[in-house]
């Protein structure tokens, strides 16, 4: 049997007559407005679910998408699943609207998710069920800096519900070379207030928590209730200690990220979800290095861009972790060479030994991280 097209304005006296309308773009095109009356049914669902929306096989169904080639497609379909009457509108939906035939708008917020989101939306590891997860998911990030900022920038473009950013500094001018989410006219501002500020012009979707505290044992553990992915984006190894060992406890994952003059490094520390088979912050590094051959960067010094290359593979972690694609870097430690723009990677494996991740282990309790990582009684 050939397939029928009619022009939209036949199109719309045949649905007025009873025919069925039936919109066989994806829900991202839907948030921009449909014909109005139309059912929406993405065309890869139309063999599936079709006889749900339309058990009567021989009622009239009109197939429309945005030009007329998926609508096409889609009544070949149907042809071929027995339904009698089947016709395709010629020019789609923007013939539709060029004849200043009647629309439908969907609700505002559906209208802003879709086309916010829309380029997420069409991959199909994402789609509209990966985006809403984002929206529910709730990220933790240490520090509004030189890591924190680009990580924080992505994850709420992305679309994350909650982030919540701990941090107790205010936006200085040195800040500016690295640290995009301050700028200049914020000099002296509260580093939480300055990011929420960027974000939320970012996008209004994305709800911003802050502690403005340093991160001690006393309230890492509330910092961290309810967070389905932690961020490291510490400047110190007493807080990258603290941070690790509460992940640990806590069963949450742990994006590690570092930088240094021209090299970085990032990880993801799943140890309290994999005990044994993914190892923590502590199986690299059981002990800190002294602090002559760690200084930080306002010692040491850093290209500015550095943090946005490793801030931005930490989000791009962060969102694999919750939206459960692709291969995650447990057990795998990424580093970059920026001068020789050169990417390394090293296996990491559990330490059976680890005083914090080993299998069976009882946490041991949180400790005096300062002097840990002075050299001094950790006790």
């Amino acid at each position: 049997m050939s397939l029928r097209e009619i022009p939209p304005h036949e199109a719309l006296q045949r649905q007025r007559a009873g025919a069925v309308l039936l919109d066989v773009r994806e829900p991202h095109e839907h948030a921009a407005g449909m014909a109005e009356g139309a059912i929406a049914l993405p065309r890869a669902q139309v063999a599936q679910r079709v006889a749900q929306v339309v058990p009567d096989r021989q009622t009239e169904i009109l197939a429309i998408c945005a030009h007329g080639q998926r609508s096409l497609m889609a009544a070949q379909v149907l042809l071929q699943l027995g339904y009698a009457n089947v016709a395709s509108v010629a020019g789609g939906t923007a013939r539709w609207v060029a004849e200043r035939l009647p629309m439908a708008q969907p609700q505002n917020d559906d209208a802003d998710f879709f086309e916010r989101y829309s380029r997420h939306l069409r991959l199909p590891e994402v789609g509209e069920a990966g985006q809403r997860r984002l929206e529910e998911s709730r990220i933790v990030i240490l520090g509004a800096g030189g890591l924190g900022s680009p990580a924080a920038f992505y994850l709420a473009a992305a679309g994350v519900g909650t982030l919540v950013l701990a941090d107790d500094d205010v936006v200085e001018r040195s800040n500016l070379q690295r640290q995009i989410l301050h700028t200049d006219d914020r000099i002296g501002v509260a580093k939480l207030e300055s990011a929420a500020r960027t974000l939320t012009a970012l996008n209004p979707r994305t709800r911003i928590e802050g502690l403005p505290e340093r991160v001690t044992s006393a309230n890492v553990e509330a910092l961290l209730d309810g967070a389905d992915a932690v961020i490291d984006g510490a400047d110190n190894f007493p807080v990258r200690y603290l941070l690790n060992d509460a992940c640990v406890k806590l069963r949450k994952p742990l994006v590690y990220g570092a930088v240094h003059r021209y090299e970085g490094q990032v990880s993801v520390f799943d140890a309290g979800r994999q005990r044994g088979l993914a190892p923590c912050y502590r199986c690299l590094f059981p002990l800190p290095p002294p602090a002559d051959a760690a200084p930080n960067c306002s010692e040491a010094g850093v290209l500015g861009v550095l943090p946005g290359v490793i801030g931005m593979l930490q989000a791009t972690e962060a969102l694999k972790l919750l939206l459960r694609i692709g291969e995650p870097l447990t057990g795998r430690l990424l580093m970059f060479d920026a001068l020789g723009m050169r990417f390394r990677e090293t296996r990491l494996a559990p330490d059976p030994e680890c005083p914090v991740c080993a299998p069976g282990r009882a946490f041991p309790g949180y400790i005096d991280y300062a002097a840990f990582c002075s050299g001094g009684d950790s006790t």
